[in-house]
């Protein structure tokens, strides 16, 4: 088959270069890798590393995993802070540890261990956006014994911002020699609890790739899609033999008999192993974020629109 990429919105300012690496005959782990380093890096993305949005003691905390779809090997980090790219971080949890993820201190320690350079993980906008919040949304009382506050009710996003609950970005990308990979990074929930983990760095959930299926990832409401085990329900099906567009009706069916809890908007994504796309959104009251699509024979990345369900 051909090389195949798709990337999320948010994956815009990456999907040439993780294409370049597929065309230039790379590795499907190589070509996510590369494209969510830019993203990574863009202080312009608001929900990805070096400009996304902090936790609400003002704290970047990242997440990613990446995945071998010919082996099913993983890698993960969750709530890493202080350093850049998440993605490599994961990359290299599952090809130098016999883990799947590690978190907190312990993700600093082992990115720190790889040679993974330090970074100010808060760019001039996101510092900015977090004192209007900090400013508008936490009462007096509490300010005056800040950070010594519960957290709790503050973690609920005002009416007025909930769509700062999700974002993240994910590339799916199959290599000449037909093997499989995906990738997720985010810099999570807009002022979230501390310690707060999305579906982004949990498999099964945010991110999921086999040969024998294909590949998926979930973007925005992370605590519904790891309730649903949303991206490997979606390649399970493909697996079974459904096209990518049934697997993820099948996805967001299961989604929406969920009840209680915090529940948003869902994006999920998905090549089946025809390499054929379906990117559908669950709960977009608005405009529903755009994704991008490039397959060998294209001249560059084409943008594309999300099937609301």
């Amino acid at each position: 088959m051909k090389p195949v990429l798709l990337a999320n919105g948010e994956g815009g300012v990456g999907v040439q270069a993780a294409a370049d690496v597929l065309q230039a005959g790379g590795t499907a782990l190589d070509a996510v890798e590369a494209g969510i380093r830019v993203v990574e890096q863009d202080p312009a993305v608001r929900s990805v590393g070096f400009g996304g949005r902090p936790n609400l003691l003002g704290e970047m905390e990242c997440d990613a995993s990446i995945m071998c779809g010919a082996t099913r090997r993983t890698g993960a980090v969750g709530a890493l802070k202080e350093y850049l790219h998440a993605i490599s971080v994961a990359r290299q949890v599952m090809e130098r540890t016999p883990h799947v993820m590690i978190v907190g201190e312990g993700a600093a320690r082992f990115a720190a261990e790889i040679g993974e350079k330090k970074a100010d993980m808060l760019a001039e906008q996101s510092k900015a956006d977090y004192s209007r919040w900090f400013e508008t949304r936490v009462p007096e009382e509490l300010k005056k014994k800040w950070p010594d506050v519960p957290l709790a009710e503050l973690s609920w996003p005002a009416k007025e911002a909930a769509k700062t609950a999700g974002g993240t970005t994910c590339f799916l990308a199959l290599a000449r020699d037909n093997n499989w990979a995906g990738g997720v990074s985010t810099s999570g929930w807009a002022y979230k609890h501390p310690g707060r983990l999305g579906d982004s760095p949990v498999i099964s959930a945010g991110l999921y790739v086999d040969n024998r299926g294909g590949a998926a990832a979930c973007t925005h409401t992370g605590e519904m899609t790891i309730r649903a085990g949303t991206a490997r329900t979606v390649v399970a099906a493909m697996k079974r033999g459904a096209s990518a567009a049934d697997a993820c009706a099948e996805a967001i069916d299961d989604l929406r008999a969920l009840t209680g809890g915090y529940l948003g908007p869902v994006v999920v994504h998905a090549i089946d192993k025809e390499g054929t796309p379906c990117v559908v959104g669950l709960g977009f009251k608005e405009t529903t974020p755009p994704w991008w699509f490039w397959t060998e024979g294209m001249t560059r990345p084409e943008q594309r629109k999300v099937t609301k369900a």
